[in-house]
């Protein structure tokens, strides 16, 4: 058993220890050690500040401020300094609105936890973000994401499920080129923007639980895509694109609980999936009984499909659209000013060039439109020079 002795000897030096961490504060504390919610005076005027003590002048980065559940109304632009902080856990609290001011001086922010507030609005300053990787404003009131947010560049993980969203910044797709998640689950969305489609990086999309109509056409672009799920859209969803079958990296497709009637064929053509759900759909292609023997037999069952109705496509017409866009000096192709002897003039052999799949393909398929087609000033196609 302890004796007076040692503890009046404990209480002396636990007492000196503090004198000591009162006179040296909170700017000595150990870099990248994290700074939990009790520490709520580092806000206070001197998180990054410059400690000095016998050894001189050092400067110590606070990595991490916690200030999750301490039911904050509000936060002062005025008395905060983060500009050492990489990683800002707000969540859990009662805050309405981030001032602008106190976002634009985030400069080193990686990480920001926003769920579970009062928010119906974000910043515009969080463009201002360049180096912000993580970005969770979940659970609040949000309606529309600023366009600003196109400027975070760095954005690997976007969270903004259970808000009010009814649509995403038409160009999202353009400058999030980092985008690995994108979770927008139980909003109000209606249709997602086709630049989508662009999001190259993307592996994980979840739009469950939405209003949405359709799907981008061109997903096939997603070609690091494993997982997505846009269930329970209900009757607002019913049919899929075909480029749904395209997607070569997906692993995990969930269309469950939605108004569509019948799956693509292309559905066929994914090999690695591993799971998936169409359960909850008034499905008449394929028929229930298949649908009931498990995926191999589904996968099978379209993939049949997508043979046949390839078989019955007619060949002869490809050939043909080629043939008269050259002949009608819509093609500036090499293969006119090379043509001699047996072929006929305007005429190209088109096994001697790309092949019609690649032609066709979303990249070049576009060079087909009509209006440019048709357009005498087009600059895809150059008149003839002979």
């Amino acid at each position: 058993m302890m004796g007076y002795e040692q503890m009046n000897q404990m209480t002396m030096t636990t007492t000196s220890m503090m004198k000591n961490f009162n006179k040296r504060g909170l700017n000595n504390i150990t870099p990248h050690k994290k700074i939990t919610r009790r520490s709520v005076s580092a806000i206070d005027g001197g998180a990054a500040a410059a400690a000095t003590d016998g050894e001189g002048d050092r400067r110590q980065i606070l990595k991490t401020l916690d200030l999750s559940g301490m039911s904050l109304a509000s936060l002062s632009a005025s008395s905060i300094n983060l500009a050492s902080i990489s990683k800002l856990d707000l969540s859990n609290n009662n805050i309405q609105k981030i001032p602008e001011s106190l976002v634009a001086r985030m400069l080193n922010l990686s990480a920001l936890d926003l769920h579970s507030n009062q928010l119906k609005t974000l910043p515009n300053s969080i463009g201002c973000l360049s180096k912000l990787k993580f970005l969770n404003v979940s659970g609040n009131y949000i309606q529309f994401l600023p366009k600003t947010i196109e400027d975070c560049r760095s954005l690997e993980e976007l969270n903004a499920n259970f808000n009010e969203l009814t649509r995403l910044p038409d160009a999202i797709g353009f400058e999030l080129t980092n985008l690995t998640k994108l979770s927008v689950n139980s909003n109000k969305i209606v249709q997602l923007p086709q630049s989508v489609s662009h999001l190259t990086s993307l592996r994980v999309l979840d739009a469950r639980l939405n209003r949405l109509g359709s799907l981008p056409e061109d997903l096939e672009n997603l070609v690091n895509l494993q997982v997505l799920n846009v269930s329970q859209n209900f009757q607002h969803l019913t049919t899929l694109p075909y480029s749904v079958g395209l997607l070569i990296s997906l692993v995990e497709l969930d269309v469950s609980y939605n108004g569509i009637t019948v799956l693509p064929d292309s559905l066929g053509c994914l090999r690695r999936i591993q799971k998936l759900s169409v359960q909850g759909n008034p499905l008449i292609s394929p028929p229930f009984e298949v649908v009931e023997q498990g995926l191999e037999a589904l996968k099978q069952y379209m993939s049949e499909k997508m043979t046949e109705s390839y078989k019955k496509t007619p060949t002869k017409k490809k050939s043909w659209g080629i043939g008269k866009l050259v002949k009608y000096g819509l093609s500036s192709s090499p293969g006119r000013r090379a043509s001699r002897g047996g072929e006929r003039e305007g005429f190209i052999n088109v096994s001697d060039y790309r092949q019609i799949d690649g032609i066709a393909s979303p990249r070049h398929v576009s060079l087909f439109n009509p209006r440019r087609l048709l357009s005498p000033l087009s600059a895809y196609f150059s008149p003839p020079r002979y």
